[in-house]
């Protein structure tokens, strides 16, 4: 029995020794990682006061919006649009969808610290989205993010009846 057992010994001591021998104080990982095209908007001003300077001078305001994005190196686009997604309400005011007389309008100026903003005057619409900003292949907003305004005119007809009235304008934003 003791040969056996000192040859079990000697032979669970060289497996060991062998173990030991092959141990590695370092080791390695290969990270991988696939960064995507991403976008994301915060509108500064949820309510934009829309006001006239004068007797029936246009209301004009200003709503603010802050964003991050990064288009694709090879192709990439991106854009922040907008659309009147609910006309002014109640009725007998102002409508973007169906204005009470021909020229009625409600319109904007763009303004944004990356990016093409939109240049001259662009109309509102609730039936399509129209453009405020537009990106190129392989753009970048600062980490700390970027900034644009959209300053609204909206025409001041005589025809509105006196009161208080809502739209909601919706900002969306996208990047390939």
């Amino acid at each position: 029995m003791r040969v056996i057992n000192l040859a079990t010994r000697s032979l669970l001591l060289g497996v060991v020794s062998a173990f030991a021998l092959a141990a590695q104080t370092t080791g390695t990982s290969t990270l991988s990682l696939n960064i995507p095209a991403e976008a994301s908007i915060t509108i500064t001003t949820p309510t934009t006061n829309l006001t006239a300077a004068s007797a029936f001078a246009p209301y004009t305001g200003t709503t603010g919006f802050s964003f991050s994005i990064r288009t694709s190196v090879s192709g990439g686009t991106g854009s922040i649009q907008l659309k009147i997604t609910s006309d002014f309400t109640p009725s007998g005011g102002p409508s973007v969808g169906t204005p009470p007389t021909a020229g009625d309008l409600l319109t904007y100026g763009c303004n944004a610290s990356t990016g093409t903003a939109c240049s001259g005057s662009q109309t509102a619409s609730t039936t399509v989205s129209t453009p405020v900003v537009v990106f190129g292949a392989d753009a970048h907003s600062p980490t700390a993010g970027a900034s644009g305004t959209v300053s609204w005119s909206l025409t001041n007809d005589t025809i509105y009846k006196s009161g208080s009235y809502n739209a909601t304008a919706t900002f969306t934003i996208s990047a390939t």
